[in-house]
């Protein structure tokens, strides 16, 4: 596409940010001067790697690299171009900044690389024409605008190439512009025969020197600076809201570094021995940004980019917002091992810095309320459409999950409960179970006393001599008898009177006898029968110490039954302990699962609310950007009514005053007086151009980059431009 234009508006920057990605490292060998006839160490290059190795192949340890690409002698500038830069050129035109600069020692060929010869182009060359090409090719409906600056910094000094006097420019920051050079002179340029031609006045006027190693030895690091500015031109037809007056600025650096240089090879003397320190002092302070560029976030400390101008120019393409590629040249002499270990060292550490790429983009008003407008749609979409219902759905997931938990909950406390309640019953029934065991013991020991007492009892009782047969045969009394029946057995015998003989009676019976032998007591006779032979009441089991114990056998074995059953319900109640604690546990696990929910619930809340509000404030601030852009509106048409009378009055005064000094002319003989009106007419016509344009409309495009120029109003460099191809 050709070279145009952009709407003067002003605007604000932004960008779109990119991944981490690393710096493109490349080595390239310059053939040899001279052959050595017998190398003591020579360098190896199998594919992307180089290793130092003896005569004989043997590799010394400690000295193997590894790199993007390694470019040998064979290869030339327009082959390293196509594999390293051609990626960063098209960058640019996309709107990233882009960097590319030779390293290494002096005469290894840097500035062949990058400037190159009449057969053999060099980087900067074909970048440019490169460029241009790409312009031509771009299909869209964009307009690119291009700008040049070539610079060099001697003895830490900047001077402008494209200016003669232009020498010792300051270094500036500032928050619109970024890192920029101070009154360095720009060029607007629309065909790349323009900028070569620049270019070989930037080389007429660099400083070069010959030294030992290098006839035309570079004295100064050069940077070629190519600002590129592109915007579509009907975006909205194309349906593209968000690059609607988007305005896109891309920086293109291209570097060639002084070589690094030891006195003792070089000769250096004065003026080239001072030169040769700033260049190694340079160089070193890069290398020391490197270094601290490589490490890892905790170890790397200050990074001293403000040490030196070449640093500090090269910021941005440092770890900072660009796309960088380095090539780092080699001499393959033996003599020179030093140096180039020393370059690939500098290279490797170059490798791992890594850099954020963004696309540089500067919004007009319009583009700008255009975008917020956008976003505010997207938003509204999310919240109306599905974004909404997911919403509502994991607050339904989470309103389900918490009355779950809520039954399961009470499940389990029932359940607590219900266990609690048999625990208490088992204890009862085990408190039973051993009082029983308890009276159990105290009983056999009582009966076993008792049944001894009354035995002995017995025996005194049969044995007396005093006791007749008539108290043998008494009726017994058959009273109810209490637990101490046993104990009282020989007490109630003793009570009983004494009976009749059995001779005293005939061979019949008859109740009057009966009422006589029983005092007038009314008694069952089917109840009667002699003594020894009467049926009782059998008295409790009871055994002598000379019998066998089959009793307390019986006993003992009652007691191990209800022993072991007693152990049993204490395991049981064991067990039940357990389950009731883990009940418990898993009751704490639903409550703190249910408070979790709670404050999930309350946080989804909450975020909808912030939603909801973030919503209405994007709808209140498109509203006042709206009415900003429609009181901007009026004042640049009141502005521009303004401007068309004045431009009117002064067209008409021009042409009185061109009038007038036309007339003067017609004079045969000039007069003082004459030649004092046509100064005051030329004075005046001059202040009524200066005036004009002042009066026009000063609107810049400040691109996000170091450099001069850039504040320059778009349409004044437009009109310079016209007016100088006119």
């Amino acid at each position: 596409m050709p070279l145009g234009s952009f709407p003067s508006e002003s605007g604000s920057l932004s960008s779109l940010a990119q991944p981490m990605e690393k710096i493109s490292v490349a080595v390239r060998f310059r053939p040899p001067a001279a052959v050595d006839p017998s190398p003591d160490r020579i360098w190896k290059v199998d594919d992307n790697r180089i290793s130092l190795h003896r005569p004989l192949g043997t590799p010394i340890s400690g000295v193997n690299f590894a790199f993007d690409y390694v470019f040998d002698p064979s290869y030339s500038n327009a082959m390293v171009y196509d594999l390293l830069i051609k990626s960063i050129i098209q960058a640019a035109i996309d709107g990233f900044n882009g960097t590319a600069f030779a390293y290494g020692q002096t005469s290894s060929g840097k500035t062949f690389t990058m400037n190159g010869s009449e057969e053999d182009p060099g980087i900067i060359t074909l970048g440019v024409k490169d460029v241009f090409r790409r312009i031509e090719m771009v299909c869209d409906p964009t307009c690119f605008l291009a700008r040049v600056s070539y610079m060099e910094i001697y003895n830490e000094e900047i001077n402008d190439l494209l200016s003669f006097g232009n020498q010792k420019l300051p270094v500036h920051e500032s928050l619109e512009r970024g890192i920029y050079v101070s009154g360095l002179r720009e060029e607007i340029v629309n065909c790349s025969e323009q900028v070569i031609e620049l270019l070989k006045l930037g080389e007429a006027n660099r400083h070069f020197g010959e030294t030992n190693m290098n006839a035309r030895s570079s004295r100064s690091h050069t940077i070629f600076r190519m600002v590129i500015e592109s915007s579509a031109r009907d975006s909205m037809k194309c349906g593209d809201v968000s690059n609607a007056d988007a305005i896109r600025v891309s920086v293109l650096n291209l570097v060639d570094l002084a070589g690094s240089e030891r006195v003792a090879k070089t000769g250096a003397g004065g003026a080239r021995l001072r030169e040769g320190k700033h260049i190694n002092k340079s160089l070193m302070i890069l290398g020391n940004v490197i270094n601290k560029l490589s490490e890892s976030g905790k170890q790397r400390g200050h990074i001293p980019y403000r040490d030196s101008k070449l640093t500090r120019i090269l910021q941005p393409a440092l770890g900072g917002n660009s796309k960088t590629s380095i090539i780092c040249t080699v001499a393959p002499e033996e003599v020179h091992v030093e140096e180039s270990r020393g370059t690939l060292q500098f290279a490797s550490r170059a490798k791992r810095i890594t850099n954020c790429a963004q696309v540089n983009e500067i919004l007009t008003d319009a583009a700008l309320l255009k975008r917020q407008k956008q976003e505010i749609e997207e938003l509204r979409e999310k919240l109306q459409g599905s974004h909404s219902e997911v919403l509502e759905q994991v607050i339904l997931k989470q309103r389900n999950d918490m009355h779950k938990s809520e039954l399961e909950r009470e499940r389990l406390a029932m359940e607590l409960e219900k266990e609690r309640t048999k625990r208490a019953a088992l204890e009862l029934c085990i408190k039973d179970q051993q009082k029983k065991l308890e009276d159990l013991g105290s009983l056999s020991t009582s009966d076993y006393a008792s049944v001894s007492t009354q035995k002995k009892g017995f025996a005194t009782m049969f044995d007396d001599t005093s006791v007749s047969k008539g108290e043998v045969l008494r009726t017994p009394n058959f009273k109810p008898v209490g637990d101490d029946f046993v104990a009282k057995r020989s007490s109630s015998f003793m009570e009983l009177d004494s009976s009749p003989s059995l001779e005293a009676f005939g061979n019949t019976d008859d109740e009057d006898l009966w009422m006589q032998l029983n005092k007038g007591c009314i008694t069952d006779l089917d109840m009667l029968q002699v003594t020894p032979d009467m049926k009782c009441r059998p008295l409790p089991s009871f055994r002598m110490p000379h019998e066998p114990a089959l009793d307390e056998d019986a006993t003992t074995k009652i007691c191990h039954a209800l022993a072991t059953e007693c152990d049993f319900n204490k395991q049981q109640l064991e067990a039940l302990r357990e389950k009731c604690t883990i009940m418990e546990s898993e009751c704490t696990l639903l409550k703190d699962k249910k408070s979790s929910l709670l404050e999930a619930l309350s946080l989804s809340k909450q975020e909808n609310k912030l939603i909801k509000a973030e919503n209405e404030e994007l709808v209140s601030k498109l509203n006042e950007e709206k009415q900003k852009f429609k009181e901007l509106k009026e004042d640049i048409q009141r502005f521009g009514m303004t401007f068309v009378g004045k431009t009117e009055l002064q067209v008409a005064l021009l042409t009185k005053l061109k009038a007038m000094s036309e007339k003067i002319k017609t004079l045969k003989v000039p007069s003082p007086h004459s030649v004092g009106v046509s100064t005051v007419i030329s004075l005046h016509s001059n202040a009524l151009l200066n005036r004009q344009q002042e009066t026009s409309p000063r609107t810049s495009i400040q691109a996000n980059n170091y450099g001069t120029g850039v504040g320059i109003p778009l349409k004044q460099r437009i009109h310079v431009f016209r007016f100088n191809t006119f």
